[in-house]
């Protein structure tokens, strides 16, 4: 299947997702990938990782990108040659770019119960509005870790920790929207974030 959803975010910012529903040799055969990506996927020791990774490229390819526009600074953070700011996910059968002319965040995650055993880790002030009894418990969980993911990607420094530095303000699932803070070395900073369900998958992203 190609381009599976397509967000115009404003005018400055789309999001793209695609399901991954292709094997790995109709996904690669396409693709003029550089050494580097090429080394990398033929590293990979799970096939859906390798699929994840190619059909990032494809929708590279919907925003009229190659995978030679793409590169890594040393944290880690993509960038593109053009300085538009992007940032790259993929969860299982999905994957996710956001392409912006401000630096920008996403995340696709699926829904998981696991994920209440590990709240702790990434959940502090937001103890104060969600609760285990909750019948949307897993379900904010699932987008208050997509909205870190996607601060963290974006702000991109090592040594940030999800339970201290990030912040999202009170949501329902209804909103479809929030405000997340990122608090660290005494400064602070302010995003809107927007988020939705899909097939047992959440997806998060965040812009200034």
């Amino acid at each position: 299947m190609p381009l599976y959803k397509s967000i115009s975010v404003n005018s400055q910012t789309t999001v793209k997702i695609w399901k991954i529903e292709e094997s790995y040799d109709v996904l690669f055969e396409p693709l003029d990938l550089k050494p580097q990506s090429l080394s990398r996927v033929l590293s990979m020791k799970s096939e859906l990782h390798q699929r994840g990774f190619l059909s990032v490229r494809h929708l590279l390819r919907e925003f009229g990108y190659t995978d030679q526009d793409l590169f890594y600074d040393d944290n880690g953070k993509p960038h593109l040659k053009d300085g538009k700011h992007i940032s790259i996910t993929h969860s299982f059968t999905f994957s996710g770019v956001i392409v912006s002319d401000k630096e920008v965040g996403i995340d696709i995650e699926k829904r998981r119960d696991k994920i209440v055993k590990i709240a702790h880790k990434f959940v502090d002030y937001e103890f104060n509005y969600i609760k285990p009894t909750d019948k949307d418990y897993i379900n904010r969980l699932t987008i208050i870790w997509g909205i870190k993911e996607s601060l963290y990607k974006l702000f991109a420094t090592p040594g940030m920790l999800f339970n201290k530095h990030f912040l999202v303000i009170p949501f329902m699932m209804k909103d479809g929207e929030t405000v997340a803070w990122i608090d660290y070395n005494n400064k602070k900073y302010r995003y809107n974030t927007a988020f939705f369900e899909f097939d047992e998958f959440m997806c998060a992203y965040v812009v200034p």
